[in-house]
């Protein structure tokens, strides 16, 4: 099956989307009921600092904690609003941010940060000015406003409308900030909403219930239970451990002289779409096959390249003393749920 392909469905009752390319799974997102939304915004009520690290612990509605990294100025009983940015490990708070943002497909609105801007993947002087123009014509806030790069070739009604409606959004919760009690504004977006909302381009969308098994996507699904990722002759292993997440890279039984560069250079390639469709994220550890360090310099280059079409935040922190690569990834989504492979 060739091309692009989204398929919103449910799993039991759970829902998800899934993106193929030329048939094989790239990326799936499953809702877990269990956990806040990540955009999801809340009004929080500042509960204690965290001496030494700047923080603020908060509030949320039904006995829920959150976590604020920068809680300078703030002071226990304080309301404030607050936007979930990632899944919170087991047994620790939720981490939210105070620089609340309204996402849709086309538009972001930024509280707080005036002025109109276009992204800068908009390249083409003629286009950037036509969505000026229909910003200026529909948007009188005093919010900031990012023109997202799905705009280009978007009809121009579509683009209004969408701005409208995040504006309206933002003014909503805004004037629903104020209050004494812990309080959710916003639900955040499901992973139909999110593959609308983020996957682009031209790809076919299937919405029949049962698309999951007649295009394979539970087939595929069931192999992520298995730690072993082919590449080729070679293999890695992507192991999550309560500390971090461990990778380790093998030839297999190819011995030839090129054997270490050439599996290295598969792994670099294949590492994010193993990391996106497991859930994995934060601090990684790669154990790549024994190689020169002039080799080195292409397989970093390799991994920047692969996680620079990664919609997830990763940054590469670099080569440890022993020899491992190590990256820094950002916990947007939950593991994939593992008894779910159960049921599939």
């Amino acid at each position: 099956m060739k091309g692009r392909l989204i398929v919103l469905d449910h799993i039991g009752a759970r829902e998800a989307a899934a993106y193929l390319v030329d048939g094989v799974l790239d990326d799936i997102l499953i809702e877990d009921p269990e956990l806040p939304r990540p955009g999801a915004i809340f009004r929080g009520i500042c509960d204690r600092p965290i001496k030494g690290q700047g923080g603020m612990m908060l509030r949320l509605p039904d006995g829920e904690t959150a976590f604020l990294r920068h809680g300078k100025g703030l002071r226990p009983g304080q309301a404030l609003l607050v936007q979930v940015t990632g899944h919170a490990e087991d047994g620790k708070a939720i981490p939210v941010t105070d620089r609340v943002l309204f996402k849709s497909r086309y538009a972001i609105v930024t509280p707080g940060k005036p002025g109109v801007n276009v992204s800068r993947q908009i390249t083409d002087d003629d286009a950037r000015d036509n969505l000026l123009a229909i910003a200026h014509e529909v948007y009188d806030s005093p919010h900031g406003l990012i023109l997202r790069s799905s705009c280009e070739g978007a009809a121009d009604d579509e683009i209004a409308d969408d701005i409208l409606a995040m504006v309206s959004l933002a003014d909503t919760v805004l004037d629903d900030a104020d209050g004494n009690a812990p309080e959710a504004l916003t639900e955040g977006d499901g992973p139909h909403t999110i593959a609308w909302r983020e996957w682009h381009g031209a790809a076919e969308v299937v919405t029949e219930p049962g698309g999951f098994e007649n295009y394979g996507v539970l087939d595929q699904l069931t192999r992520l239970g298995d730690a072993q990722v082919p590449l080729g002759e070679g293999m890695m292993f992507v192991e999550p451990t309560r500390a971090l997440v461990a990778i380790d890279v093998n030839t297999g039984n190819d011995m030839s002289p090129a054997a270490a560069l050439k599996t290295n250079l598969a792994a670099a390639r294949a590492l994010p779409r193993a990391l996106r469709l497991r859930g994995l994220a934060g601090q990684i550890s790669i154990d790549f096959v024994s190689m020169s360090k002039a080799h080195r310099r292409q397989v970093e280059q390799s991994l920047r390249t692969a996680f620079k079409a990664d919609p997830i935040e990763t940054s590469l922190v670099g080569w440890t003393t022993m020899g491992l690569f190590e990256l820094q990834r950002k916990r947007e989504r939950p593991p994939f749920p593992a008894e779910l492979l159960r049921d599939l």
